[in-house]
């Protein structure tokens, strides 16, 4: 395992003696390249379990938020959230008919127009929708007339640049954080004309192509390679809009992948642009290397703008975002 060389520490010793059965499977298979059993085995863990029993008949969980004089829509909310866990940490299938059933409601949020619309009352969000149609895609509707639609819908809404802005709303002028509150929380028409010509959003950009970098044909697409190498010029750089503008944001680390950072990001390029030489890449797998612990594990914040603490639920999350690492490092340095 050439890759392992290139690391101060060993990761694989941590992952295979947590007594988290679904991390060690996965080192096992992934980093390994060790025989296990198929992967339903994974679907009927207890941690597993207790996400697929609070599925209601709709095929959607249920918000603890109950807030009035809001037309934002929990249930979608909750049901991405709850769908990320089963489809990237547990890479549950279509197959299994709790998917099935919340993929079904998550396309119900669909609108005419291809986005996945809701969780910021009636405005766009590219973010959202790339991060929902990353995890239908992952879950076995790459071919699903849906998810081309919600493509089609990403593509016809970049930015001059070729990234993404998040909602449309946060390109505005001249405008009020109140007045850009009401946009998102009540019952106002959908804004569809924007300033181009304005920059990329890095966190935005980052979310969408998340959906390009799993897809079979749109991961080869010129729009998704300028996207990826629109991104990774920007490692470590502010971002141009006050929604997750510091650097430091690169830093934070989450697993199943919610905003953009380092490692997400990295994820996602690879998949679209995988040229092991390049020099962005490379800094970014150095930043990594130099980073590690002396436990083997990375941390799930470097951040010095962010709260730090440590637990046990910290621990579980540290070992996972190492997974991660130690798969994307798998791939660049073979």
């Amino acid at each position: 395992m050439k890759w392992l060389g290139h690391l101060k520490f060993d990761p694989i010793k941590p992952l295979t003696e947590s007594n988290n059965i679904a991390l060690t499977y996965f080192t096992n298979r992934d980093l390994l390249d060790k025989q296990v059993q198929p992967i339903s085995y994974i679907w009927d863990l207890p941690e597993v379990n207790k996400i697929v029993k609070k599925q209601v008949d709709g095929g959607y969980w249920v918000s603890k938020k109950n807030i009035e004089n809001t037309i934002q829509n929990y249930s979608l909310i909750e049901t991405w959230k709850q769908f990320r866990f089963l489809v990237e940490k547990y890479e549950m299938n279509k197959d299994y008919q709790c998917i099935e059933r919340a993929a079904e409601f998550l396309f119900s949020c669909q609108k005419e127009e291809g986005d996945i619309r809701g969780f910021l009352g009636n405005q766009y969000t590219t973010y959202y929708t790339g991060a929902i149609l990353y995890l239908l895609i992952k879950a076995g509707y790459e071919n699903d007339l849906r998810v081309e639609k919600g493509i089609k819908w990403l593509l016809s809404m970049r930015q001059d640049d070729g990234g993404w802005v998040g909602s449309l709303v946060g390109t505005l002028d001249n405008v009020s954080w109140t007045e850009k509150i009401e946009l998102f929380t009540k019952d106002k028409k959908t804004l569809k004309e924007w300033d181009r010509t304005k920059s990329l959003c890095l966190n935005s950009t980052g979310m969408v192509i998340r959906a390009f970098a799993v897809h079979p044909k749109y991961k080869k697409s010129e729009e998704a390679r300028k996207a990826a190498l629109l991104l990774k010029q920007h490692f470590f750089m502010e971002n141009y809009y006050s929604s997750y503008k510091h650097k430091d944001n690169w830093l934070v680390f989450q697993y199943p992948f919610w905003w953009n950072n380092l490692i997400s990001a990295l994820n996602s390029i690879i998949q679209i642009y995988p040229e092991k030489d390049d020099k962005d890449i490379k800094k970014a797998v150095n930043w990594i290397i130099d980073h590690q612990e002396d436990t083997g594990l990375w941390k799930i914040s470097y951040s010095k703008i962010h709260k730090n603490t440590f637990t046990e639920k910290t621990r579980e999350a540290q070992l996972w975002i190492t997974l991660v690492i130690c798969r994307i490092l798998k791939i660049v340095l073979s």
